[in-house]
C-alpha cells in the first residue's frame, strides 16, 4: 500500500487492480503540479482519459478496504481540504452528536442526493428511491411509525425469504437491530436519502394503519390557503403543484430555484385541483384539456394576483401558480447592478434618446419588468407623457397612464396599442412583444417619433434582433428604430453571512472555456450555508446584463441580414458588447455570485475574454 499512501487510497486500489500503471500516475502528478488551480489527482487522471468513473466505482465496490466517507469525497474531488477540515471543526465544536455526513448535508458542503450516491458507493449497498406503489404495505403495518422514523428505515419487499430494507445509514447498528427484530435476521440493506425516506413513511402511515383521510371542503380550503400564504411568506415567485402516482408534491420557486415545500397524500389531489379551478374560474368538469385562469387572493397584508396554468399529465393536472405582487417600490436604475461603463452607455445612448425602441430581453422571471420601470422612473417628469399597456400592471406609479390588459373583455394588446398612439404620448411602455402585430406596432410607433420601452423573450441581445427579423419585421424597420437591446438574467447572490473565498476548479474552467491565467485576479467566493440563507449558501439575487447599442456597423449587418454569429462578432469588436457570460464572470470574480450559478444560468455562445480585459471594458 505504499503507492496508496503516496497517491491516495483510491489511486492505490486502482494500481493494485492494474486499472492504472505507475507511469500514468506519475505523469498525472507532473501535470497536476503545473496547474494554477489545485485539483484532485483522480480528476486529473480522468481529464487525461487514463481512467473512467466506471472503473473507479467498480474498483471501490470490489475492494474489501473500508474508506471513511470524508476521505472518499475528498479523493473523488467532491470536497476540498478546507471544506473537509471545516466540517470536522463543526463536528468537534457544535455538532458532536451528528455524523460527518449529516454535517456535510446540513451545512451545505455537498448536495444530499450526491452524498447518498457516494455513500452507496462506499458501503457497497444499492441506492434506491422508495415508491409507494412497489412497497409491501403489510411489512410497514408490522411496525409503529415511531420506530420506523426514529431509526430511519423502511421495509420494501420480501424476495426469496429475504426482506429488503432501506436505511438512511445501513451502518447504524441500532437501526439494523430494530429492523432485524421486526423482520428477521435475513435482511438485505439498501440506502435511501433521509428526506425521501421520512416523507414516504408519513404518506404510508395512514394507509398502513387503516386510517381513512377525510377530505372535506373546509380542509381543502385550508390546505390551498396555507400553500399560497406560505409561498407569499417565503417570497416565492411560483408555486408548483405536481401529482404523482404516490402523492402530491408542492414546490416553491425561490431566488429562481425550485425548492421542496411539502408532500400531501394522493387522496387530496382531486379535491385540491377542483378548489383551485373554482378559484381561477376554470372548467371544473374538464380534465382532458389544458386550462388557465387568474386568482385575486386576499390576505392580511393586501391582495396578490396569481396566474394559474393547469397542464394535463398521466397522474392528473399539474398546476403552476405565478405570484404577481403589485410592487410599489421601484429600483433606482443606478442600483440594478449594471457595471459603471455599461450604465453610462445605457443612459446616454438608450434611455435618454428621444425616440426609438429600447428592448429588455430574457426568460420569464429574469427581472425585465423591473428594469423597464426603473427606466420609466428615471425619465419621468411633468414635461412628458408616459402611457403603458401591461398584463398585468406590476408597478403602480402616480403620474403615468397605466392600462392592464384583459383579454376576457377583448381588451387585448393589439386593441390597446391602436388607441395608445392617439393619446399623444412621448413614451410608450409595452409590457411584452408577443407576436408580429405587436412588434410591428412598436416599430411603427418609434418610426413616428415616439420612445418605446418593451420586453421580449429571447436568450441574448442578438437573439432579440434575430427574432424580430423572423417575425417578418422588415430589416430596415429593425435597423432604423431599435436603439438598444438589454439582455439580462438574475443569479443567486452569495450569502454575505457565510461567504468564504474559494478557487475555480479545473472542471469549471473547462466548461467556461477559460484558463487559470484568465481568471487569476478574481476573488471568488461561495456560501458554506447558514441559518441566514437556509443552508443554501445564497441569499437574494443579482442582475447580470448584456447591452447592445446599435451603431452603424450593427445596423448595416441587420440590413444585410447577416447571421447571429456575424452580428455578435461585429458587436463585440465594434460596439463594446460584453456578453452575459462575461458580465457574470466579472461579478463572480468580485465575490457577488458563484461560477456554479454562471454555468447554471448563462448561455455560452463564445469563449469569454480574460478577466483583466473584461474589467477594463466594464469600468470596474
Amino acid at each position: 500500500m505504499k503507492t496508496g499512501k503516496t497517491h491516495g487510497v483510491i489511486v492505490g486500489l486502482l494500481l493494485q487492480a492494474n486499472m492504472l500503471q505507475e507511469k500514468d500516475v506519475l505523469y498525472a502528478e507532473r501535470i497536476r503540479a503545473k496547474l494554477t488551480v489545485p485539483a484532485p489527482l483522480l480528476n486529473v487522471l480522468k481529464d487525461l482519459k487514463l481512467i473512467t468513473d466506471e472503473a473507479i466505482h467498480a474498483t471501490i465496490a470490489g475492494s474489501q478496504l473500508t474508506l471513511r466517507i470524508g476521505d472518499l469525497l475528498f479523493e473523488l474531488g467532491y470536497l476540498n481540504a478546507d471544506d473537509l477540515q471545516a466540517a470536522f471543526k463543526i463536528q468537534q465544536e457544535r455538532e458532536k452528536e451528528l455524523k460527518l455526513g449529516d454535517i456535510l448535508i446540513k451545512y451545505n458542503f455537498i448536495e444530499e442526493k450526491l452524498f447518498y450516491r457516494i455513500l452507496s458507493l462506499q458501503l457497497g449497498f444499492p441506492l434506491i428511491k422508495p415508491e409507494i406503489s412497489t412497497i409491501d404495505k403489510q411489512l410497514v403495518a408490522k411496525a409503529p411509525l415511531k420506530i420506523l422514523t426514529t431509526n430511519a428505515f423502511l421495509p420494501l419487499k420480501t424476495t426469496e425469504g429475504s426482506t429488503w430494507v432501506a436505511f438512511k445509514d445501513p451502518t447504524d447498528q441500532v437501526a439494523v437491530k430494530a429492523a432485524m427484530h421486526l423482520y428477521g435476521t435475513d435482511i438485505r440493506p439498501a440506502i435511501a436519502d433521509r428526506k425521501t425516506l421520512l416523507d414516504t413513511l408519513k404518506l404510508l402511515h395512514n394507509e398502513a394503519a387503516g386510517v381513512v383521510i377525510n377530505v372535506d371542503n373546509n380542509s381543502i380550503i385550508g390546505i390551498v390557503n396555507s400553500i399560497i400564504l406560505a409561498a407569499i411568506n417565503e417570497d416565492a415567485s411560483d408555486i408548483h403543484i405536481e401529482p404523482s402516482g404516490d402523492c402530491l408534491h408542492v414546490r416553491f420557486r425561490q431566488d429562481g430555484v425550485l425548492c421542496h415545500y411539502k408532500d400531501f397524500p394522493k387522496e387530496v389531489i382531486l379535491a385540491l385541483t377542483s378548489r383551485l379551478k373554482i378559484m381561477c374560474k376554470a372548467d371544473i368538469s374538464e380534465k382532458r384539456r389544458h386550462q388557465g385562469g387568474r386568482i385575486l387572493f386576499d390576505y392580511d397584508e393586501g391582495q396578490i394576483d396569481l396566474r394559474v396554468s393547469l397542464y394535463v399529465t398521466i397522474h392528473g393536472e399539474n398546476i403552476v401558480l405565478r405570484l404577481l405582487k403589485q410592487k410599489d417600490e421601484l429600483l433606482d436604475i443606478n442600483k440594478l447592478g449594471l457595471s459603471p461603463r455599461m450604465l453610462h452607455r445605457f443612459l446616454d445612448e438608450a434611455v435618454y434618446q428621444p425616440s426609438g425602441v429600447l428592448m429588455v430581453t430574457g426568460p420569464t422571471g429574469s427581472g425585465k419588468t423591473s428594469t423597464v420601470y426603473s427606466c420609466v422612473k428615471h425619465i419621468k417628469n411633468p414635461q412628458i407623457s408616459i402611457i403603458t399597456a401591461e398584463e398585468p400592471v406590476e408597478f403602480v406609479i402616480d403620474g403615468i397612464a397605466q392600462c392592464s390588459i384583459d383579454p376576457s373583455i377583448d381588451l387585448t394588446f393589439l386593441e390597446t396599442l391602436r388607441h395608445i398612439v392617439r393619446q399623444d404620448p412621448d413614451v410608450i411602455v409595452i409590457g411584452e412583444i408577443r407576436d408580429s402585430l405587436s412588434a410591428d406596432m412598436a416599430m411603427q410607433a418609434a418610426l413616428t417619433g415616439h420612445k418605446v420601452l418593451t420586453t421580449f423573450h429571447t436568450e441574448d441581445s442578438i437573439g432579440g434582433l434575430i427574432r424580430l427579423l423572423n417575425m417578418d419585421i422588415a430589416p430596415f424597420l429593425v435597423s432604423s428604430t431599435v436603439v438598444s437591446v438589454l439582455a439580462q438574467r438574475l443569479l443567486r447572490r452569495v450569502c454575505t453571512a457565510c461567504g468564504v473565498p474559494t478557487k475555480v476548479t479545473p472542471a469549471q474552467l473547462q466548461r467556461l472555456g477559460c484558463t487559470g491565467t484568465d481568471l487569476r485576479e478574481g476573488q471568488f467566493k461561495k456560501g458554506r450555508g447558514c441559518t441566514e440563507c437556509k443552508q443554501t449558501g445564497y441569499k437574494g439575487r443579482i442582475g447580470v446584463y448584456e447591452l447592445l447599442i446599435l451603431n452603424e456597423l450593427v445596423r448595416d449587418a441587420i440590413l444585410a441580414q447577416r447571421t447571429s454569429h456575424e452580428i455578435r462578432s461585429i458587436s463585440v469588436e465594434h460596439s463594446g458588447l460584453v456578453t452575459l457570460l462575461e458580465d457574470g464572470i466579472v461579478k463572480a470574480a468580485a465575490g457577488l455570485t458563484t461560477i456554479d450559478e454562471i454555468l447554471r444560468c448563462l448561455p455560452k455562445l463564445a469563449p469569454p475574454r480574460p478577466l483583466s480585459e473584461l474589467r477594463r471594458l466594464s469600468g470596474e
